[in-house]
């Protein structure tokens, strides 16, 4: 029988329908997806290993939850996927405004409505995806907005003294009854409404007004709180730290691999730009690279944060960078080149906190310079290392390359070259194709080209060669060469 069929409450007893907890029909959901080895927590990379089982050993444990981490580390995202462990209906009193459980009636209006009506009592179904409350802790949150407060209205309307329960007005998480609550950046929240939540969730116990209510609130707190906020903006108070069963610690990818996946999943792009724009490998690994430098730079307030969502937006814009030269030049289809990434400067410049030195130089020359480092990394990678110190007459495997800018005026990369243009340009430097294809070999020739422009990145980085950067492009020369032209 279809549980949702059922209209009464003597009906839902003659099913059998056994009543529960919040906490213990997530527990129980839980051990049932762990059994079939389902993974409930879909989307979440990186935390297979860390927070994921700490995670399920707090529902385990029935613990309300802190999950305490910087800005961007999918802590809402996790609380709203717990909504996947709640059965998918349960049974509330029709008409009642807490989501009263037939069962286990808490409200005045439920008891009396069983009382009055019993076994006819009339029953309505809640799907889960209802059964989630969110509240961004903001300081003009009121006692009044999360737990209630008398309302003259309805006194005057039902007739009835301000001594009368009836004219309590419920606030969110009453009304939240039964459902997963979570009030986002706990901190923030000022210290006295933190202080009305202490009865909640220890005693279950509401106060509105001077009315004591002993109202037995089945909920599942989670709560999310940024370590910075405890020194700059407020702090959550020890009692309340002390009644929330676990906390946990979020934190940003550990590998360039887990990031490429959360930028690929949450990345929000026009399908004409997946045609129009090829996007090699590697470029998705410089643009990650850039987030793991800007979180060991001197020049940014590492304790901030480097939110996921700045890789995501600098793809955005990246990808559009690419898009538009394709459209200005009249061509259908385009491949992504390193020179494309300035156009991700003003995804940087918005997502990073600077120190006083950051601040000194300026957001555009920290923007910059995390770009060069993140290629400086990956190029080491990829190719040999380069000696700071080397004897005079000592080969590497760039002179061929040096020499041959050292004999050249150089080479000028605009953004306005057509793909074929720009392919020559490189190209015409004739020891580059062969080195990449020594070290990097088999590359695709979208690719190649990539990984051609990425040497002159790297070298210029190493103090190799002379990177020169100008409005419509970047011009690359001969280190001393270009230091003699201009004497």
């Amino acid at each position: 029988m279809n549980l949702t069929e059922i209209k009464t409450f003597g009906q839902l007893k003659e099913a059998h329908y056994q009543s529960k907890s919040i906490k213990e029909e997530l527990r129980q959901n839980l051990i049932e997806k762990i059994k079939k080895k389902e993974n409930v927590f879909e989307g979440i990379h990186g935390y297979e290993k860390t927070v994921i089982p700490e995670l399920e050993r707090a529902i385990l444990s029935k613990h309300n939850i802190n999950l305490l981490g910087l800005r961007g580390q999918a802590k809402t995202r996790i609380a709203r996927l717990m909504i996947q462990l709640l059965d998918e209906y349960i049974p509330v009193v029709e008409g009642s405004e807490i989501n009263d459980d037939p069962f286990h009636p808490i409200s005045r209006y439920a008891r009396q409505t069983l009382e009055e009506k019993g076994d006819d009592t009339s029953i309505t179904w809640l799907h889960r995806e209802d059964r989630f409350a969110e509240k961004l802790a903001t300081p003009d949150v009121t006692v009044a907005d999360l737990i209630g407060d008398v309302d003259p209205i309805k006194a005057a309307n039902l007739k009835l003294s301000y001594a009368d329960d009836r004219v309590i007005h419920f606030g969110m998480i009453p009304r939240a009854n039964r459902s997963i609550f979570v009030i986002n950046e706990l901190p923030d929240l000022q210290a006295r409404i933190q202080v009305a939540l202490f009865n909640i969730l220890q005693e279950g116990d509401i106060q509105i007004r001077g009315f004591k209510l002993r109202m037995p609130l089945d909920l599942q707190f989670i709560f999310t709180a940024n370590p910075e906020d405890y020194t700059n903006r407020g702090s959550i108070v020890t009692p309340l730290k002390d009644r929330i069963g676990s906390q946990i610690l979020t934190h940003y990818p550990q590998d360039i691999e887990t990031a490429k996946k959360i930028t690929a999943q949450e990345v929000r792009l026009e399908e004409s730009q997946h045609q129009r724009v090829m996007v090699p490998e590697i470029a998705k690994d410089v643009l990650e690279q850039i987030s793991f430098e800007a979180r060991k730079s001197e020049y940014v307030d590492v304790k901030s944060g480097i939110s996921a969502r700045m890789s995501i937006t600098a793809f955005q814009n990246l990808l559009s960078t690419a898009e538009r030269r394709a459209i200005l030049l009249g061509e259908e289809k385009t491949s992504l080149r390193l020179s494309d990434f300035t156009g991700i400067i003003p995804a940087i410049t918005g997502k990073v906190e600077l120190v006083y030195e950051g601040e000194q130089e300026g957001a555009d020359f920290v923007a910059k310079e995390l770009m060069t480092q993140a290629v400086k990394t990956l190029f080491l990678q990829k190719f040999p290392k380069i000696e700071k110190l080397q004897k005079q007459d000592e080969e590497t495997p760039y002179d061929d390359l040096l020499h041959w800018f050292f004999n050249q005026e150089g080479v000028v990369l605009t953004s306005d070259l057509s793909d074929k243009e720009y392919q020559k340009a490189l190209m015409n430097i004739e020891p580059l194709p062969k080195l990449v294809d020594q070290y990097v070999p088999n590359l695709p020739e979208e690719e190649r080209f990539f990984m051609m422009e990425m040497v002159l990145w790297g070298l210029a980085a190493h103090q190799k060669l002379s990177k020169h950067e100008f409005a419509e492009g970047n011009q690359f020369q001969d280190l001393y060469g270009n230091y003699i032209n201009n004497l």
